[in-house]
């Protein structure tokens, strides 16, 4: 039986007793609100993630010194494998796409069990916490495993079931997969902090039949649908040869593409395909580190993006794929850099506006350590907050998520790290057995 998912709980960590619709307050601090703006001064954070400035009389949750800090919304992690924290820090860097996955992927994860996914989504959950992210879109075996831990976590999450018609180690076929997404998306609730969605791989590993008996599942539901689309090259002339369309022109055709669909990576796109996406209100999500580490050799394009009009979101992609972590403000610059990269532009995707992207639909806060020397200077007129969180980092002292603080002073308190740390080296001793 899938897990029932609570309603927002206010938990600060205070004495019993107290006004759960109290605020917290920092003072002394910097704050950048949601347009980017920058102030300084009091402030209350408040339970329902709204901001107003403090008088300092009000009756208060906890009181803080805020001069050593900078406040911001959390970052969104927009396609991730969370339990992949298994495959991070991996043994398989330098291996090509294809050779990455049958190599290294697939072998392990032909031997997952619900445990090794409960141990990865915990580290997982944990560096998400530690790095300021307050959710993610997750697609991985096990959905209901990895939404109770983010749920226990006290984080945000859209939890993608994965639907394939090959290596699916949870299931024996992509029916079975769509029957358990058809019990599990009964519980989805705009008030809660998990929902699931389906995660249909790829276009080469689901069939026209299963992507179109995914698509009606969406539709049933009201769900979303979570998809790796137009990451390669050779995904993409597979697609045309066998199909006679590019990857958007036929997900388009069966009627896949739904306002709100992920489409993960979206990096050998035609211009026309950019105006479908826009058209049929999708989600396009940026991995840059994804791309680069395994060379895909293609971006996505953000100013064929931003000029059609695209919802574009960014995403660190599964630990193993990506820069071998879930840390958003690494993907946030490499966002940044690679699009002036790639367009000869130094222009592209500054500061505030790639933050803006990051961020995008966050209701939570977290605080930047401003005596982290990577923080430092802050400038004449304290006006490089963001180019310095964005482009050098920062630790992330506190995390604040639909009223509950899951970190303060730099400590986790919704997830023992040590624990996180202990289960994930036990799990994989037993994953990488006889592969490493």
């Amino acid at each position: 039986m899938a897990p029932t998912f609570r309603k927002p709980l206010l938990m600060w960590p205070c004495p019993r007793g107290m006004d759960d619709d109290v605020a917290l307050r920092y003072r002394n601090t910097i704050l950048i609100d949601d347009d980017q703006k920058i102030h300084h001064g009091n402030f209350l954070i408040h339970p329902d993630g709204n901001w107003s400035l403090s008088n300092g009389d009000e009756d208060v949750q906890q009181d803080i010194d805020g001069s050593t800090r900078l406040l911001s919304r959390t970052f969104q992690n927009w396609h991730t494998h969370l339990a992949m924290q298994l495959n991070a820090r991996d043994f398989s860097d330098g291996y090509p796409l294809k050779e990455w996955l049958e190599k290294a992927i697939f072998p392990t994860e032909e031997r997952i069990s619900v445990e090794m996914v409960k141990a990865g989504s915990y580290a997982g959950a944990a560096e998400l916490i530690r790095t300021g992210s307050s959710f993610c879109a997750d697609m991985y075996f096990y959905p209901a495993t990895t939404a109770a831990i983010l749920d226990d976590a006290g984080l945000r999450g859209l939890v993608g079931g994965p639907v394939s018609d090959w290596a699916l180690p949870s299931h024996p076929d992509a029916g079975s997969a769509l029957n358990e997404l058809d019990g599990l998306l009964t519980n989805n609730d705009s008030d809660s902090r998990i929902n699931y969605a389906i995660a249909t791989h790829s276009i080469y590993l689901c069939t026209q039949e299963t992507l179109e008996q995914a698509r009606d599942l969406a539709e049933k539901h009201d769900a979303v649908c979570h998809i790796h689309v137009s990451e390669t090259r050779k995904e993409v002339a597979d697609c045309k040869t066998e199909n006679g369309l590019y990857p958007f022109e036929y997900l388009d055709s069966i009627d896949f593409l739904r306002p709100g669909t992920i489409c993960a990576h979206s990096s050998w796109v035609k211009k026309s395909e950019y105006a479908m996406m826009a058209e049929r209100g999708v989600k396009a999500v940026h991995c840059p580190s994804s791309n680069m580490k395994l060379a895909c050799g293609g971006t996505m394009s953000w100013s064929a993006v931003k000029e059609a009009g695209i919802d574009l979101r960014i995403g660190t992609d599964g630990g193993g794929s990506s820069g071998n972590g879930l840390d958003m403000r690494a993907e946030t610059k490499l966002a940044s850099l690679v699009q002036r990269h790639d367009h000869w532009d130094p222009t592209m995707l500054p500061a505030k506006e790639v933050f803006a992207i990051a961020t995008k639909g966050s209701k939570d806060w977290a605080a930047w350590n401003l005596d982290d020397i990577r923080m430092r200077p802050l400038g004449a007129s304290s006006n490089r907050h963001l180019s310095n969180l964005i482009f050098s980092g920062a630790d992330c002292l506190d995390m604040v998520v639909d009223g509950r603080i899951l970190r303060r002073d730099g400590k986790t308190f919704s997830i023992d790290e040590n624990k996180a740390i202990d289960e994930l080296d036990e799990a994989v001793s037993v994953y990488y057995d006889g592969l490493e």
